[in-house]
């Protein structure tokens, strides 16, 4: 056993949200990242990390009538989160990894994620890529994106492959 325990070991944070992308990201990273090693023993400390939009966000509007419907888009985002944190431990459970920190942060990905690799040391970030089209992206500009240019570490932008018909 190494001198400080499991202290020593490195984090992974894999950001994840409601699509079938980051879904498939942490799949992948528990693939390559956690199967091939002994479970009691990764390489990495997991930190499973969901970005909760905050309701003015989604609604994208302030306007008269927005804060009558605020209260029903926190409960529908919350059910979300809930929704998203539970089916990422069961990913986890599933293939034998356990230990696994859930966190759902309130704001914009970008920020959620990068902080969350600043907060937990992270040498690795991983993330889906999401399959936006060219102007959604210009738009919204890409999480992936983002982090690979923000993020102090490692940033794995995991491409979910094309099914083939």
């Amino acid at each position: 056993m190494m001198e400080g325990g499991s202290t020593e070991k490195a984090v992974m944070v894999v950001g994840i949200d409601d699509s079938d992308h980051s879904t498939h990201a942490l799949e992948w990273a528990l693939d390559h990242f956690f199967l091939p090693f002994p479970s009691d023993n990764p390489p990495f400390n997991l930190v499973v990390v969901h970005a909760k939009p905050t309701p003015t966000s989604v609604i994208g509007l302030a306007g008269p009538g927005a804060a009558d419907v605020l209260p029903f888009v926190e409960v529908d985002l919350k059910k979300i989160a809930s929704r998203v944190i539970e089916q990422a431990r069961e990913l986890c459970i599933s293939k034998s990894v356990h230990n696994v920190v859930l966190e759902a942060m309130e704001g914009d990905a970008r920020n959620v994620l990068c902080d969350a690799v600043d907060k937990h040391q992270a040498t690795m970030l991983v993330v889906g890529s999401h399959g936006y089209g060219a102007i959604k992206r210009a738009v919204l500009g890409s999480v992936s994106d983002y982090c690979a240019h923000h993020a102090h570490c490692t940033v794995t932008i995991v491409k979910k492959p094309k099914i083939k018909h």
